[in-house]
């Protein structure tokens, strides 16, 4: 069973997403906090794999809420919901450590579709915001350094490849057809990626790209093999 703490300070919405998920023959709701500061003590006490966190709430924010619980349980997952989504509330989150956020207006089958995803150690972000996300980092974005940055120097040439067209939205199955290598190679090295830079999923893996000036607004539009290699590919792998 996938045991969920829902968390948002309206008494109405507590209860639709209680009925959604005591519908699910594979979830049980495990409490419910109507703000910030008790959807962290709860979380502590009873320890559920996902915890549906509304960003906004009174005493404290579900952005700072969702750091706290993955800083004190980097294995129960956030999926931050909100009425404010297209704005920097969905970065705010993915950099607090949400593995996934979704508008308040989603379908009962997509939020819980989206529950079992970031379970399984998945993003899941809804589709128009993962394009505000990208295009958030687009009209922003600086040019390319001419150095590998700091925050990337540990990654081997190979890893940088993958953060690269990891960026550019490609799967793993993409991944291992640009490099001519096997998916279970993907799998490992995408491992290696997540944990040197301390990342979970994909979506947090866009923003670190994007930050460090590794992808710039021409490449985010390339899927791998529709364009031309990653920068790093002409360098041996590490």
């Amino acid at each position: 069973m996938i045991r969920v703490l829902i968390a948002d300070d309206q008494a109405l919405i507590r209860v639709a997403f209680r009925m959604i998920v005591g519908a699910q023959p594979d979830m049980e709701v495990a409490g419910e906090a109507a703000d910030g500061a008790a959807a962290v003590a709860l979380t502590r006490r009873l320890r559920p794999n996902v915890v549906l966190m509304d960003v906004r709430m009174p005493e404290l924010d579900g952005i700072e809420a969702t750091r706290r619980i993955i800083d004190a349980l980097p294995r129960t997952r956030v999926l931050a919901v909100s009425t404010f989504d297209l704005d920097e509330h969905v970065v705010a989150a993915l950099r607090a450590g949400a593995s996934g956020f979704l508008p308040l207006d989603v379908s009962p089958e997509e939020l819980t579709e989206a529950i079992r995803i970031v379970h399984r150690g998945d993003a899941a972000v809804a589709p128009r915001l993962l394009t505000y996300l990208i295009g958030t980092f687009i009209r922003t974005a600086r040019p390319r350094p001419a150095a590998v940055p700091p925050t990337l120097a540990g990654l081997s040439a190979r890893e940088l490849d993958i953060l690269v067209l990891i960026a550019r939205g490609s799967s793993n199955a993409d991944i291992a057809g640009a490099l001519s290598i096997s998916e279970s190679t993907v799998k490992n090295h995408v491992t290696s990626v997540f944990g040197k830079l301390r990342i979970r999923d994909r979506a947090q893996a866009v923003i670190a790209a994007y930050e460090a000036g590794l992808v710039t607004p021409g490449d985010g539009a390339k899927a791998a093999g529709g364009g031309r290699p990653p920068a790093s590919s002409a360098r041996p792998e590490d």
